[in-house]
């Protein structure tokens, strides 16, 4: 798995999954690192690119933040956990109040979307992980206050295959204002 699968954008979203089974299948620097430069590639409020990702390959340390998220042992049976941080007074410092709590937030949820696309294409699964203790992962982490943990991303080759999940039709969720 040198290369990433090559089809179009819309496939690789229909393919991604939530992914909580996987192999013990090391995942390479190169592959790893594309994925990383996929996601600085987001978009983000005045450019200010709040985001901080920390690279956990050290099991320990990944059985700890398997802890901070409520027990979800996936995140120590990944062979890396990406626990992406917003650096909060980046944005703060532009946009005030408004840029801490939503554009810092709105802009590191993006470089996640990224990212988890990207690792789609090289054959990867991965878990949008948000529910954790904020305060406990970053404890672990050893984090600043600057930095707030956003998410946790468990990355491996998939163990098991879900099926897509069922979504609500458009004409539920969207609406046209002419």
């Amino acid at each position: 798995m040198t290369e990433p699968r090559t089809f179009p954008l819309a496939e690789a979203i229909a393919r991604r999954r939530s992914i909580r089974q996987f192999k013990p299948t090391a995942v390479p620097e190169e592959h790893l690192e594309a994925m990383l430069e996929a996601a600085v590639l987001a978009p983000s409020a005045g450019n200010r690119q709040p985001w901080r990702f920390l690279v956990i390959r050290n099991p320990e340390l990944r059985q700890r933040l398997a802890a901070a998220a409520h027990g979800q042992k996936f995140v120590a049976a990944a062979p890396v956990a990406l626990v992406v941080c917003a650096d909060l007074p980046r944005t703060e410092s532009r946009y005030g109040q408004r840029g801490r709590e939503l554009y810092a937030l709105q802009d590191t949820a993006a470089a996640i979307q990224n990212l988890l696309l990207t690792a789609v294409a090289y054959g990867y699964g991965t878990c949008w992980v948000g529910a954790f203790d904020e305060e406990q992962a970053a404890a672990v982490l050893e984090l600043p206050p600057s930095l707030r943990p956003v998410a946790i991303i468990p990355i491996g080759v998939p163990a098991a295959s879900p099926r897509a999940p069922g979504r609500l039709p458009l004409e539920e969720v969207v609406e046209y204002r002419d």
